[in-house]
């Protein structure tokens, strides 16, 4: 990491305020003095600032309940991303795991940590995931059936993997699936010549999505959370 960049997320100081105390002097790398905002940081040195030793924050992880037309991106421009929905500082070097459509609500889980991050969204992991959805048609009676075998989406060679479903309602249903394919929910009801008119994700792994959370809201993860990928 740049140095600069080091002393912005550190101590919460502007870059340009972050690269003037770089040329200042003011700034020890394991004992020496650096001038140079551009001067790589390795992951265990010692950092000092008028001799006072700085660190980075703790990895941040959140829970967002993710409201419509927001994007699941770090950038885009034309829609109000996930990362609008946090402060500045907050929203420092998040990355996203298990993104959503724009026109799909729930939750999204954020994190400061990428290997945690991979450990939610590699297939090898298989971590299930749970959504509401409400269908334009009652549901046909042999879903469970199909989709527990697997059914091929359209323009794909290859069968989903087992799904679970209960049904709520005719038209109103919970589904599990374990992989993570382009819009897979709706495809997947698309192969059963159906539509889904709203779509809400609860949870993903053992992580369910804080019902106090209002669109839009997050919170940060417990520690048991945080374990549970």
């Amino acid at each position: 990491m740049r140095l600069d960049r080091f002393l912005h997320l550190a101590l919460g100081l502007s870059r340009s305020l972050a690269r003037a105390t770089v040329r200042d002097a003011r700034v020890r790398v394991d004992g020496e003095v650096v001038r140079n905002g551009a001067f790589h940081v390795e992951e265990d040195a010692r950092v000092e600032v008028d001799g006072v030793p700085a660190s980075l924050p703790a990895p941040r992880y959140f829970m967002l309940n993710k409201p419509l037309d927001v994007v699941c991106a770090t950038r885009d421009p034309t829609h109000r991303i996930v990362l609008d929905l946090f402060p500045p500082l907050e929203a420092e070097d998040l990355l996203i795991a298990g993104r959503l459509d724009i026109d799909t609500t729930g939750l999204v889980l954020l994190a400061a940590d990428g290997q945690w991050i991979h450990r939610i969204t590699s297939p090898k992991h298989k971590q299930p995931k749970v959504y509401r959805a409400r269908l334009a048609e009652p549901l046909v009676d042999d879903a469970e059936k199909k989709l527990a075998r697997g059914i091929f989406l359209k323009g794909e060679d290859k069968r989903t993997l087992p799904a679970e479903i209960e049904r709520l309602a005719p038209d109103d249903v919970r589904i599990t699936l374990v992989e993570g394919r382009y819009h897979q929910v709706k495809r997947m009801f698309a192969a059963l010549g159906n539509r889904v008119t709203a779509l809400h994700r609860e949870r993903i792994g053992a992580v369910i999505l804080d019902p106090t959370l209002a669109p839009g809201e997050f919170r940060r993860l417990s520690d048991e959370e945080i374990a549970a990928f």
